[in-house]
């Protein structure tokens, strides 16, 4: 019983709705997508649940994130999503950065960073950008290495395939 209680491991409650996001993002992998997955929790409620589908869509903004953003309003019944908080896969583009923005979305939690279009701290902070009228508090990191590999394996799968 000892050794049971050593080797527990709780998640933390970002983990947790992290890898909700996780399974998400493997939805998206094996549906041929980019695997980013998102979840949006209000509360400790899950409101909203996405991953991309711009292939399956033909829709260049059918990223998770915004799919998910729509969802909870929805949910909601408002644009406001002040007491959400965005978890994501891979930090958001500019895009989903902008959307995060004018949904007035306090707080996103994302895995791994993306150093070509990540639009929280890797090439721009958008949601941190003092000029515009709201910012998001943003943290980055959590499972990391999990996102991070499997967009690896998805993009190395894609090459071998010789897709772009």
């Amino acid at each position: 019983m000892h050794d049971a209680f050593i080797n527990a491991n709780p998640l933390l409650p970002e983990e947790i709705w992290m890898r909700r996001a996780l399974d998400q993002a493997r939805i998206a992998f094996e549906a041929d997508e980019v695997p980013v997955g998102a979840v949006i929790v209000h509360g400790e409620t899950v409101i909203a649940e996405a991953h991309n589908q711009r292939e399956m869509l033909n829709d260049p903004t059918a990223h998770a994130e915004m799919i998910a953003i729509t969802q909870a309003a929805e949910v909601l019944g408002s644009w406001r999503l002040l007491e959400c908080t965005l978890f994501v896969t891979l930090e958001p583009c500019p895009m989903c950065a902008g959307a995060i923005v004018q949904a007035r979305i306090p707080t996103v939690i994302y895995g791994t960073t993306d150093p070509k279009a990540g639009a929280c701290h890797s090439v721009y902070q958008i949601t941190e950008d003092e000029r515009l009228n709201h910012r998001a508090t943003v943290m980055g990191g959590v499972l990391k290495d999990e996102c991070r590999v499997l967009l690896q394996e998805f993009f190395a799968i894609q090459r071998s395939l010789g897709k772009k």
